[in-house]
C-alpha cells in the first residue's frame, strides 16, 4: 500500500508527487503582480513557472483544501474545494462556516466537474510536491488533489491553475503563500496580526527546543510496520529544526520516509513521538508491544502530528501545540 503513495498520503492525502508539463525543477516563481496600472488585469507565476493573467484581480477562488485554508484565514472565502476528506473531517477548517463552500471533492482526485463549474470559479489554486530530496518536480504526474493529468486539463479548462510548491522549509511555504494572498486583495494590515502571532509561536518553539528533546514524526499501519518521516524532505519539519528541534535522521535511502518493521522499531528511541492522524491513532500503536517499549511511549508522550495549512494563522496554532507538547515532556532517552 504505502510502497505506491507520498509523504502527504500518510499525513493526510493521496498522492503528492505534483507538477505541470511546464517546469521539471521546482524554483519559486516570479514576483506576483496584482492589478496592473490602468489595465485593471491581474498576473501571478506560479512555483511551476507559468504566469497567469486574467483580465482582473480574481474574486472567486477555487481549490485544494490545503491551499485554500490559508486564503480563509486571510479573509478570502473560496467558493469550491476538493481533497483528500471533506472540510468537517480536516483541522483547518474547524471553526468556519462549511456551509459558505461548495465541495465538489471529498475523496482524493475525485472531482464533480459540472458542480465546480456551477460555481463559475475565477482562478484554482493548489499544491505540487517534490518527487525527491533536491525539490524536483514531476512534469508527468499532476498536480496535488488531480487523479491524473486528464482531470487536471479538464480543470484547468474551468479556470486557470495556480501552483505553489511544498518544498524547503515550511517558513518559506508560507511567505510565498502570502505573495500570492496579496496579490488577490489581502491586505498588509490584515497579515500583521496573524505574522505577530506565527513570529511569537516560532519563539515559543526555538525556546522549547532548547531542552534537546529528541522527536520523530511517524505514520503507522498494522500490517506495514512504522513510517519514520525524514525531516529535510518536510516543509513543516525541516522549519522546526530550523528552529533548533533535535531532530535524528532515521537513516534510509528513499525519499521523505524510513519504513521500519513493528520489530525494529526499538532502535529508533526518542523522547517525543508525532504520529500522522491520518494513520494509527497513538492509543492503537500503544497496543503493539514493540512500540509500547519505546521511551516516548513509556513516558506518555506520544502526541498528535497534523497537517496545518501553509498559513501565519494555521502554522501558529501547530506550533505553539508542538511547543506545548515539548515543555510538558521531559528527558527519557
Amino acid at each position: 500500500m504505502v510502497s505506491t503513495l507520498s509523504r502527504r498520503t500518510l499525513l493526510g492525502g493521496a498522492v503528492a508527487l505534483g507538477a505541470t508539463g511546464l517546469l521539471a525543477a521546482c524554483g519559486r516563481g516570479g514576483s506576483p503582480t496584482s492589478a496592473q496600472p490602468g489595465s485593471g488585469a491581474w498576473t501571478f507565476t506560479d512555483d511551476t513557472g507559468a504566469t497567469v493573467t486574467l483580465d482582473a484581480r480574481p474574486t472567486r477562488i477555487a481549490g485544494l483544501n490545503d491551499a485554500i485554508a490559508s486564503l480563509w484565514n486571510y479573509g478570502v472565502t473560496p467558493v469550491a474545494s476538493f481533497g483528500f476528506t471533506g472540510l468537517a473531517d480536516d483541522v483547518n477548517f474547524r471553526g468556519k462556516d462549511l456551509t459558505r463552500v461548495t465541495e465538489v471533492g471529498t475523496t482524493y482526485g475525485e472531482i464533480d466537474i459540472e458542480a465546480l463549474v456551477a460555481q463559475q470559479p475565477e482562478l484554482i489554486v493548489t499544491h505540487a510536491y517534490p518527487k525527491d530530496s533536491s525539490g524536483t518536480l514531476d512534469p508527468q504526474k499532476p498536480l496535488y488533489g488531480f487523479a491524473d493529468l486528464k482531470q487536471q486539463q479538464t480543470v484547468a479548462g474551468i479556470a486557470p491553475i495556480v501552483t505553489i510548491a511544498m518544498s524547503g522549509s515550511a517558513a518559506d511555504v508560507v511567505e510565498r503563500t502570502v505573495e500570492f494572498a496579496q496579490s488577490i486583495g489581502v491586505s498588509q494590515e490584515a497579515l500583521e496580526q496573524p505574522r505577530r502571532d506565527y513570529d511569537a509561536a516560532r519563539e515559543r518553539l526555538r525556546a522549547a527546543t532548547a531542552s534537546g528533546l529528541s522527536v520523530m514524526a511517524v505514520a503507522a499501519y498494522p500490517g506495514e510496520g512504522v513510517y519514520i518521516a525524514k525531516a529535510p524532505d518536510d516543509p513543516a519539519l525541516l522549519s522546526y529544526t530550523e528552529l533548533g528541534l533535535n531532530y535524528p535522521d532515521p537513516g534510509g535511502s528513499d525519499y521523505y520516509w524510513q519504513q521500519v518493521s513493528w520489530e525494529n522499531i526499538l532502535d529508533h528511541r526518542t523522547d517525543v513521538v508525532l504520529y500522522s492522524l491520518r494513520a494509527m491513532s497513538g492509543a492503537d500503536m500503544q497496543q503493539q508491544p514493540t512500540f509500547a517499549q519505546l521511551p516516548a511511549a513509556e513516558a506518555g508522550q506520544v502526541f498528535p502530528w497534523e497537517f496545518s495549512a501553509m498559513d501565519y494563522v494555521a502554522q501558529a496554532r501547530t506550533i505553539n501545540n508542538l511547543a506545548e507538547h515539548l515543555e510538558g515532556s521531559r528527558k527519557v532517552t
